[in-house]
């Protein structure tokens, strides 16, 4: 689509500022042109984005590794891989312009940390009246969680062991908690993740102190030795969920032993894509609403352990990523 020439400094209506990754362990707030929106776009004013701590700590590093490039590529991302590179993908932002039916509405959008933007229409979608603004933020974490419980194929009745109480870790065991009969464990090294497990109805414990076996075992830690005691703690023909993205690290996996003796199914979850047996029912777009709808708990405010003013984010940001306590961090905007 065409727009209008860009303005210019005279122009400070027309201005965005963005979060931008010059070089490895640098950011940067920069100044752009915000288009003005065509017939089927809108203008966000940005309300609050949030930190994706996994993804953005590897994409802020460097070590998206060449051949997924083109994968990692997110929607409005600006930039190209490895830098310089404008990245992020939860935000939430009120409709100020372009098309009339959306114009005051309050919408989720897989965009970077940007105080204004000019999107398609088709990239936003309305929160549900339930659903505050600054909960919003965690839609593709729930988004994600849901693509990983269906790819584990949770049934009532299973024993459910859950790697990792980060953001995703810590959904994917809500909702498999609240599949009837299910008996679910969230394992964390960090004590302090029991607080958290407490407010979203949970049980958190250590690693090595459980006894198996288990139905169904998900890794959302990022660490390779909880997907070995993954592996251990397997019962007969159970099923192993790998979530985590490890970027350009190499993992060794234990698949001697009685692996095989055990019929042992490990697969992975990623979210760029709608799982097989759902995608005739299923587009992108229901999924992103069904994650919003299930993020009008309350409790689940849980998940954000911090805010920062976008003025304030690139002094910040470093310290965020590297704060092993961070959930979902949240960014707000300037009215």
């Amino acid at each position: 689509m065409t727009h209008p020439s860009a303005p210019t400094q005279a122009d400070p209506a027309r201005l965005a500022r963005a979060l931008w990754f010059p070089a490895a362990g640098r950011c940067t707030l920069q100044t752009e042109a915000l288009p003005v929106p065509g017939p089927d776009e809108v203008e966000l004013r940005m309300l609050f984005s949030g930190i994706s701590r996994g993804t953005e700590h590897l994409v802020f590093e460097g070590r998206v590794p060449p051949s997924e490039h083109a994968r990692m590529r997110g929607p409005h991302m600006g930039g190209s891989f490895p830098f310089p590179v404008k990245y992020g993908y939860c935000a939430v932002g009120e409709v100020v312009d372009g098309v009339a039916a959306l114009v005051g509405q309050r919408v989720f959008c897989l965009h970077p940390h940007q105080d204004r933007a000019t999107v398609a229409a088709a990239a936003v979608l309305p929160l549900p009246a339930a659903l505050p603004a600054g909960r919003a933020v965690l839609a593709a974490n729930m988004e994600t969680a849901l693509t990983i419980v269906w790819d584990a194929g949770i049934q009532p009745g299973d024993d459910v062991a859950v790697f990792g109480a980060g953001v995703v870790g810590a959904l994917v065991a809500y909702l498999a908690s609240r599949i009837v009969g299910t008996q679910v464990v969230l394992v964390d090294p960090n004590p302090d993740r029991g607080v958290l497990a407490s407010r979203l109805g949970l049980r958190r414990v250590a690693p090595g102190t459980l006894e198996g076996p288990f139905d169904v075992l998900i890794n959302a830690s990022a660490a390779p030795a909880a997907l070995t005691e993954a592996i251990t703690l397997a019962g007969q023909e159970a099923r192993i969920v790998e979530a985590s993205w490890y970027g350009d690290r190499q993992v060794s996996l234990p698949l001697g032993g009685a692996f095989h003796a055990r019929r042992l199914s490990l697969v992975s979850s990623q979210v760029g894509a709608v799982p097989a047996s759902r995608s005739v029912r299923w587009s992108y777009r229901r999924r992103l609403a069904k994650a919003l709808d299930l993020l009008c708990d309350p409790a689940l405010d849980a998940l954000i352990s911090g805010e920062t003013r976008l003025v304030d984010l690139p002094d910040a940001y470093p310290a965020i990523l590297a704060d092993p306590h961070t959930l979902c961090h949240r960014i707000s905007y300037d009215a």
